[in-house]
């Protein structure tokens, strides 16, 4: 499975059945080459119009199933919300 492919897959919980939005990045240890987490944009100020400051970071074993169209994660909102890295 190739990186563009995450892209194009939906993240929704299964706790909530929320949706959280698209993959943006993912997080990966360089020396082993295995995926530690998917980074998820995290909700938008003002009504989602403005940039968010926040990204969800679902760790691997957050992960229940990765589908043909979207991925299910089982994973605490409050725990997995942090803010954006400035880069």
């Amino acid at each position: 499975m190739r990186f563009s492919d995450l892209k194009q897959r939906e993240v929704i919980n299964c706790k909530d059945c929320k949706r959280l939005g698209f993959v943006s990045d993912i997080v990966f240890d360089s020396c082993s080459g295995i995926v530690e987490a998917l980074i998820v944009p995290g909700p938008g100020r003002f009504f989602g119009c403005l940039c968010p400051v926040t990204e969800y970071v679902i760790k691997f074993c957050h992960i229940v199933r990765i589908g043909p169209d979207i991925i299910l994660v089982d994973v605490d909102l409050v725990e997995a919300l942090v803010k954006k890295k400035e880069t």
